[in-house]
């Protein structure tokens, strides 16, 4: 059965002056691909795929920027639902995924690439850590239909803001998908540059 999502979904917040206020879903992610959906099934992860997750892992990204494999494990173990995965229908396979760490941050830093121990289960804003599709699977869409069905799932827990890292070539596409560029980060992971991109949700 394929989720609906109505045109208008809301929700209610307490103000600070302690009345009752509403947000509404940012038009361009309500409507799920449909088409997508039958093809794949997005789900958070379980915990005996993360062997698999750490080896598409290793294909998307170059060595010194991809996670490691005992760091895949933890970030299973320790934050599943903030894993998204597209698992091919067909195959059974896991076609692509993203993963992140909750927490009362506001700017991205390295060690959140390196310790699941900074996950904050009640943290307001999201740091996503990686979006894998595999080649296959890659120009369908399926990597933007990742990132809105996230940014669904994270406004309705009521997260305030997703963050994330990119390279240059990949601020463009990400500003399509609704983010700010916010300048180059403090992040020099894999002894790189990039911007820090941010997405209001709730905020």
């Amino acid at each position: 059965m394929t989720e609906k999502i109505s045109f208008m979904e809301r929700s209610e917040y307490m103000t600070e002056e302690g009345g009752r206020g509403e947000r509404v879903l940012p038009e361009r992610y309500r409507i799920p691909n449909q088409e997508l959906r039958q093809r794949f099934e997005f789900r958070e992860i379980r915990r005996e795929e993360a062997e698999e997750a750490a080896d598409i892992e290793q294909i998307c990204f170059p060595p010194h920027e991809a996670c490691s494999r005992s760091m895949m494990h933890q970030r299973v173990e320790t934050a599943p639902e903030l894993f998204l995965v597209a698992q091919d229908r067909q195959t059974g396979r896991l076609a692509g995924f993203l993963n992140g760490l909750s927490t009362d941050e506001c700017v991205f830093r390295d060690e959140f690439f390196t310790d699941a121990k900074l996950y904050d289960p009640r943290g307001k804003n999201v740091m996503l850590l990686g979006l894998d599709v595999l080649p296959p699977y890659r120009r369908q869409g399926l990597a933007r239909e990742l990132m809105y069905e996230y940014l669904r799932r994270q406004w309705r827990r009521g997260s305030e803001r997703i963050l994330l890292t990119c390279s240059d070539e990949k601020v463009e596409m990400y500003q399509k998908f609704g983010f700010e560029d916010l300048g180059i980060a403090n992040s020099t992971w894999g002894n790189e540059q990039w911007h820090e991109m941010s997405c209001l949700l709730n905020g």
